[in-house]
């Protein structure tokens, strides 16, 4: 069902034939880590790396009879390299080569990954900057508060994916780890010195203390971090469907020529692709609850933890993958439009200036209580008599026997909001 979602790239990483492959590659590793430690014959091991392979469809049809994968993996490759096999899984047990392939497959993943967030980053960078000084209002509970710049707003996403690549590049290098300690982790048919040039030869660290398996924290870890990314794509599409709204409409997707919103309403255009991302945001977060649900296996190991991830590490990471890159493409071809921005500015009446009056009538000299009041009694009336509030202002008795008129053409002065916006862009983006 997933594979539908997938890139090229990260849809190859988890084909069953790629699975075997990275399970080869582990086996491979320990056999030329046996050779340098003086165990395997030069001859076996060119014999080994010369002929072993598999078929798939073995596998699979020696896996019926076996019911274990591992073994049946193994007897297929035997079969293409002969007596020298007899040096393979020496001294291995199934999750020696299952953990250490696992980590091999989720740092490739994981790479993959940050490459679409970091595409992300790039998109969001622009668009902060392309639409720096664009005022647009600013909301709280959903109701107009003060204006703030959609550039500001992109910065505000921008900052955030910077600390989701933190977090998720620290799981990836949790996960970056590989286990060759046999079958409770005492490396007692083993040598310590075999998982270190073995986890070398793979790109990988070396668990410093395993059971059987690779502990689950670092998985959930990693699975938590993707968990995080995920909750900040929703956060993101939720506040573009927002302002797709046609009450708001300062923003919408791209609509393609050709493309239809409704079968029912020829006049639609919804937002899918941000409504898509929450839903799929969400099965990426519930698949980090599973794999926390992983850590407290029995003892040294179960294998409860198995089927979990057979299903979450191609799905999470194929999910996200599609996700970073699908989301970079609504916001680079998001449509924003700034006379629905200036038309909302105005829509509650000017009543976002009120904290500019307030703080006038304060720096005249006003006790705070009774500049709110003064204020609100003139904001109240105009929000409900739909009023504008700076003409209702400049018309106040009371308010004017304490400010002149250029204090309160300075108070409605609105780039007076924006005058840290450069400092704030700044800080996030870079000079």
């Amino acid at each position: 069902m997933i594979e539908r979602y997938s890139r090229p790239e990260m849809a190859a990483l988890w084909t069953l034939e790629n699975k075997f492959a990275v399970w080869l590659e582990v086996e491979l590793a320990v056999c030329r880590a046996w050779n340098r430690l003086g165990q395997i014959p030069d001859a076996d091991l060119a014999e080994i790396t010369t002929k072993a392979g598999f078929d798939v469809e073995r596998i699979l049809e020696i896996e019926k009879k076996t019911r274990h994968d591992v073994i049946a993996f193994l007897t297929a490759v035997e079969e293409k390299v002969g007596p020298s096999a007899r040096y393979i899984h020496l001294g291995c047990t199934s999750s020696d080569i299952v953990d250490t392939a696992g980590g091999v497959l989720l740092t490739r993943a994981g790479r993959i990954i940050l490459d679409g967030v970091d595409r992300l980053l790039v998109v969001l960078k622009d668009m902060a900057r392309k639409h720096q000084g664009r005022l647009c209002m600013g909301r709280t509970h959903g109701v107009h508060a003060e204006p703030v710049s959609f550039g500001l707003k992109m910065a505000g996403f921008y900052a955030e994916f910077t600390r989701h690549r933190e977090r998720f590049a620290q799981a990836l290098e949790g996960i970056r780890v590989g286990k060759i300690s046999g079958a409770v982790g005492t490396y007692a048919h083993l040598d310590p010195r075999l998982e270190e040039i073995a986890c070398e030869l793979l790109g990988l660290a070396p668990d410093p203390i395993s059971t059987q398996i690779v502990q689950r924290d670092r998985h959930a870890h990693y699975f938590t971090a993707l968990a995080l990314m995920a909750g900040g794509v929703e956060r993101l599409c939720t506040e573009l469907r927002h302002l797709q709204r046609t009450e708001v409409l300062e923003a919408e997707e791209g609509f393609a020529k050709g493309q239809k919103g409704s079968s029912a309403m020829p006049h639609k255009k919804n937002p899918i692709s941000a409504e898509n991302l929450c839903g799929l945001s969400r099965l990426v977060r519930s698949n980090s609850l599973a794999a926390m649900e992983n850590m407290a296996l029995w003892h040294e190991r179960d294998i409860s933890h198995s089927s979990v991830e057979r299903v979450i590490m191609p799905d999470s990471t194929i999910l996200m993958d599609y996700i970073l890159h699908r989301l970079a493409g609504l916001v680079e071809n998001l449509r924003v439009i700034p006379e629905n921005m200036d038309r909302n500015l105005m829509g509650s009446c000017g009543l976002f200036y009120s904290q500019r009056v307030l703080m006038a009538l304060l720096e005249a000299g006003l006790p705070r209580q009774k500049a709110y009041e003064m204020v609100q009694k003139v904001a109240m009336r105009c929000w409900e008599e739909r009023l504008s509030f700076p003409d209702e202002v400049r018309k106040d008795g009371e308010i004017l026997t304490h400010l002149s008129a250029q204090a309160l053409d300075a108070a409605f002065d609105p780039s007076y909001y924006l005058r840290y916006e450069e400092m704030i862009l700044s800080r996030v983006l870079g000079g």
